[in-house]
Parts: C-alpha cells; structure tokens; sequence
C-alpha cells in the first residue's frame, strides 16, 4: 500500500516521512487563484477559509489522482492533497512571499490568536477502480508571544522562513519559539493533520499502519 503526495511543500512530505511513510511525490498542475476565483464567481460571494483551503485540496488531490492511471499505472494506496491558511481578526493570510508582507502580518500577531485552517482530500486509488475520495477540513488555534522584539521579527524575517509558509510562521521550525500555545491537532499548524488522514484513510477502508513503509524503503536502499 503506498502514498501519493499531492504537493511539493517540504512540511508535509517531513509530516509523512515522520509518521513512518516514504511517499511517492508528485506536483500538482493546479492554477489556485483560478480555481478560488472561479468558485467565488460562481457563487457571487467569497468561501470562508475552511470552503478554500478544502476546494483547493480537493483540486490538488484530483488532478494528481487522475494522473496516476496513466503515470503510474500500478500505484495502488491513496493520494493526499492539502492546503493551509491562517486567519486573524476576519483576514484570511496565504503566504506573504516578500518580507514587507512578513513584517506586517507579524506586526498584528504579536500577542494575538488566529486560527490555522487545512484542508485535507484523500483519493483511494487503485489499478481496477476509479478513485474515491473522502474529505475534511481541520483547524488549530495558535496564540502568538506578545514579547517578541522587532529585532527578534527582523532575524526571523531574514532567515526567510516566514516568506513561504501559510501566515507567516512555523511552529516545527524557527518560529516555534514565538508561539505559546496550540489548541488543535499540533501536526495541523505544520501543513497537514494527521489524525485527520488517519480518519480519513479509515473511510476509504486503509488502515494507517499498513501505510508504514519507510523502515523497508530504507531498508531496501541500504541493501542495493
């Protein structure tokens, strides 16, 4: 049984490979302002946060699922699709790309609590079957330290880890020493919930551990 990563972010691919599973990777085709614009046309009003970060999921996990017949024509397990965002105070924050951007977002976290919603779609694919897909949306509230210095911000900043990670932080990395607390699913705030993918994988009939595989892949490697 293997695993289909729906996505290029090292967060998740660390995730999995943490919970003992050596994914196959492969990168999504998915034009996501598109895709959100299209859907906020469509309905004449703009998705909450957890409506995106689902629809974008579902998007990702379909198109790499629908590739997999064609690329992989033996994959037999499940593909994960995610996405993530973080909003404060009503505003919804992707990543800020440009350390203004950091700057100011975390110019408004200091000493405040947001919610870091993920989106998660999972799709059991197998060589003799079309897909099945089960999805869910996890949340996780982060309060951030009120103490931290503009020359604490500014050294983060410079690191550029806070450029390319939903709302500015981290929580596994540099920025886990500027937040005080977590309620939720931790592994939520780092890209995905993995208690929300066991669930998930449950109800598409795949059992969790069966999905452990790195040990044997590691195994495997060392033994060529």
């Amino acid at each position: 049984m293997r695993v289909c990563l729906a996505s290029t972010s090292p967060a998740r691919l660390m995730l999995l490979r943490q919970a003992g599973i050596e994914p196959l990777i492969l990168a999504p085709d998915v034009d996501e302002d598109a895709v959100a614009a299209s859907a906020e046309a469509e309905r004449g009003a703009p998705l909450t946060p957890g409506e995106l970060v689902l629809l974008l999921a579902r998007a990702k996990a379909a198109d790499v699922a629908g590739r997999l017949p064609a690329e992989h024509p033996r994959f037999d397990g499940i593909v994960i699709g995610g996405d993530s965002m973080f909003a404060l105070d009503g505003q919804v924050y992707g990543k800020p790309y440009t350390p203004e951007a950091a700057r100011e977002r975390w110019q408004r976290m200091r000493g405040a609590t947001g919610v870091l919603f993920s989106g998660h779609s999972v799709h059991r694919v197998r060589p003799d079957a079309p897909p099945v897909e089960a999805t869910a949306v996890a949340e996780a509230s982060v309060t951030f330290a009120a103490d931290v210095t503009d020359a604490e911000l500014e050294a983060y900043i410079a690191s550029g880890e806070p450029l390319h990670v939903a709302g500015a932080f981290t929580v596994d990395s540099l920025g886990g020493a500027f937040i005080t607390r977590v309620e939720g699913d931790p592994s939520t705030v780092v890209g995905m919930s993995l208690s929300t993918l066991r669930r998930l994988a449950g109800e598409l009939g795949v059992t969790w551990t069966d999905l452990w595989n790195a040990a044997a892949l590691e195994e495997a490697t060392a033994a060529q």
